[in-house]
């Protein structure tokens, strides 16, 4: 079996991959690989508006399987359903684990 090999914290490279100098600050320049225009605000808003799209597309699918559309299969309708269905638990678990670290932190005594 292989040996795991444990390699000493570094604090100034994990505080650089968070994009902060070791002071706390935010560095100056945006690092390589940030997410441009909003971070986590526009990161969410576009996940979310990928999902509402996953369901509406469903909706539509499962609209010409119920009108007899020769075009659209049943199978292509229900991965589609699933799709959604899966891209909208997702997003509620995300939206629970942030409720749930906001009420964590607001019930810390300072």
């Amino acid at each position: 079996m292989d040996s795991v090999r444990l390699r000493p914290f570094d604090f100034v490279q994990a505080v650089a991959r968070a994009g902060l100098q070791p002071n706390g600050q935010p560095l100056s320049a945006p690092r390589a690989g940030a997410v441009e225009g909003g971070g986590f605000a526009a990161a969410m808003s576009d996940a979310l508006k990928s999902v509402n799209a996953q369901q509406v597309e469903a909706q539509r699918l499962q609209r010409e399987v119920q009108l007899d559309n020769p075009t659209v299969s049943l199978e292509q309708t229900m991965v589609a359903m699933q799709k959604g269905q899966l891209g909208f638990q997702a997003a509620l678990q995300v939206r629970n684990q942030f409720v749930r670290a906001y009420t964590d932190i607001m019930n810390m005594q300072v």
